[in-house]
């Protein structure tokens, strides 16, 4: 481990320690958010490191990637299912997009315990860099009901290179996806909700692709919510027809663009099939 590694390590530890302090006066150990993600493993290890009480805790969302919910038992966190499900996410609220986040608050954004740790990095993107200036914050999750907690960013100064070399000086073993056929470890992998919304539309739909099945659970789900609101926006504004608000929402920037691509033509004065397009595209029977 090099000496600039652990000047960060020995902060890490020291953060964690004071964090702990905290949680103690109102009576609780910290919460370790743990994704399942190589972010997550290191606080989980420096969590162990600095000898504090904590709770390690993975949110189920129901659709993060496969072998996920075994990593985290194999690291022995504990493994809390939401409320709602993904898909019972979309029954209620419909598709999510972008601009539509009806599945985060219910799947990963709520609360647990007052003190959490959670693996937050700057380099991750420009928008974290922007965003995350100090390494601790308070988040207000309801201010009606006063609802908040304390969050503490140890690793916010990371690189990838240091998640690796930590990792690999500690002796950790990171989520399978993380590992090519021939073992070697890329820190450059990311891990998140397969078809996540906040996805570049490139890479959701090869997410899409590499996952087929997500497809049909969307479509699915989405019939499920046209069949229980039948009077809401978007079932008007696709006269119901889920496959044609399935690739709006996947293959468009809105509705115009989804108008424009997909809509009648001289040569298709009914629009685009979309259910033979999707069937198409991704390769599977709907």
């Amino acid at each position: 481990m090099t000496a600039e590694l652990q000047k960060k390590v020995n902060f890490a530890i020291r953060l964690l320690q004071g964090a702990e302090k905290m949680a103690a006066q109102v009576g609780q150990p910290l919460e370790i958010a743990y994704s399942g993600g190589k972010d997550s493993d290191v606080i989980l290890e420096l969590a162990r490191m600095a000898g504090v009480k904590y709770r390690a805790i993975y949110k189920n969302t129901t659709i993060d990637p496969p072998g996920t919910i075994k990593h985290a038992q194999e690291r022995g966190v504990e493994v809390i299912r939401p409320k709602r499900t993904f898909a019972q996410v979309i029954e209620a609220a419909g598709i999510p997009a972008r601009s539509h986040r009806v599945c985060c608050a219910h799947l990963k954004e709520y609360k647990i315990l007052d003190h959490a740790v959670i693996g937050v990095r700057r380099d991750e993107s420009r928008k974290r860099k922007e965003r995350y200036k100090m390494p601790d914050e308070c988040r207000v999750y309801n201010k009606k009901k006063d609802i908040r907690a304390h969050h503490y960013f140890p690793i916010l100064t990371w690189t990838a290179e240091d998640v690796a070399a930590f990792l690999q000086e500690r002796g950790v073993k990171a989520h399978p996806l993380y590992y090519d056929e021939q073992g070697n470890f890329h820190p450059e992998r990311r891990l998140g909700c397969m078809c996540c919304p906040l996805m570049s539309k490139k890479k959701r739909i090869a997410d899409f692709k590499a996952h087929p099945k997500m497809v049909r659970f969307y479509i699915k789900a989405a019939q499920r919510y046209v069949d229980k609101h039948p009077v809401s926006k978007m079932t008007k504004l696709f006269k119901g027809n889920v496959y044609d608000w399935f690739t709006s929402q996947i293959f468009c920037e809105g509705e115009r663009e989804f108008r424009v691509r997909f809509g009648p033509t001289m040569f298709e004065p009914n629009g685009t099939d979309c259910k033979q397009f999707i069937e198409q595209y991704f390769n599977i029977k709907l």
